[in-house]
């Protein structure tokens, strides 16, 4: 069984912060913008999500913090549909600028924003065509890591729950994983949408179709513990009989057995999110992406 650790990935290029802004750790001090000093993080999620995710909850704290530094309130804002609604308050002078967290492919909220004006970053690779800037993990490295770890452990049928295809990560970490394991084909691949809930159904239907399988890779925590659920309830040992390995490492030490996740750094995206936008407040132009590199945690599941 491997010892518990840390491995760098070797796929996430270094972390090049938009132009315009140093980075919260080596700025001395975030100069206050003028405006309204108000900033909105808009969440496209349903709020069972948001409050149940630790993912929203790490990203939201770290990006109000380093608004705060600069005298700037964010405010997060659930979006739930009503996109008149969202337009109007964008554009209404109530907010110098938006956060974009957790968007589904070529979602409406990206068209308000681009006819608002405002000053935006997004969390995540944009669509093809869109040319926000954004702040983003290692992704598809991450992915490569998860696998290959697998694969030198003697694990040799494995297959993964993949996150919503309409969104960058999900298809990202999916892609990472068929490339590190070319034989990980559609058979060998059930979505989820980041719960728990579809981590189980997910890995029901996985034991159906592929009894032989030795090895989970699943595309956040939350999908890896329901997965972990329906391995205990269909008598797989894991490790023994099957290793999992989640992605994200919030709470991962908490399952049982200990997650092995392949850690994002959840606060270093917050506050570099946060310092793109107010850069860009300050009159600063929207530089080019920011990927930050990602490392895998192992544990006692894989």
């Amino acid at each position: 069984m491997a010892s518990s650790g840390v491995l760098p990935t070797t796929h996430g290029r270094p972390r090049r912060p938009a132009r315009g802004h140093q980075t919260p750790a080596t700025a001395p001090a975030i100069a206050r913008p003028r405006g309204t000093d108000t900033v909105t993080i808009l969440v496209p999620e349903p709020e069972s999500r948001i409050f149940t995710d630790p993912f929203f909850d790490g990203m939201i704290r770290a990006i109000t913090q380093t608004c705060a530094q600069a005298g700037v309130l964010a405010l997060a804002m659930v979006v739930s549909g009503n996109q008149d609604q969202v337009a109007r308050f964008l554009s209404g002078g109530r907010t110098d600028g938006a956060v974009l967290l957790s968007v589904h492919g070529n979602d409406p909220l990206l068209d308000i924003i681009e006819r608002s004006g405002l000053p935006a970053v997004l969390s995540g690779r944009p669509p093809a065509g869109r040319q926000l800037p954004y702040v983003d993990a290692d992704n598809r490295g991450g992915a490569q890591l998860a696998v290959a770890h697998l694969i030198e452990s003697g694990r040799r049928r494995i297959v993964t729950i993949a996150g919503p295809p309409d969104m960058c990560a999900g298809a990202d970490r999916l892609e990472g994983a068929r490339l590190g394991c070319p034989d990980i084909d559609d058979d060998r691949v059930e979505y989820g949408d980041f719960s728990a809930a579809s981590g189980e159904r997910a890995m029901r239907d996985l034991l159906t179709r592929c009894p032989e399988l030795d090895a989970v890779f699943a595309a956040n925590d939350l999908m890896a513990s329901g997965a972990l659920q329906v391995l205990r309830s269909a008598g797989r040992r894991v490790p023994d009989d099957v290793a999992v390995v989640g992605f994200d490492d919030l709470r991962a030490a908490e399952c049982d057995p200990p997650l092995t996740s392949v850690r994002q750094p959840i606060a270093e995206l917050g506050h570099e999110l946060g310092a793109t936008l107010l850069a860009q407040l300050r009159g600063a132009r929207p530089g080019a992406g920011v990927v930050l590199p990602t490392e895998l945690v192992v544990r006692r599941s894989a």
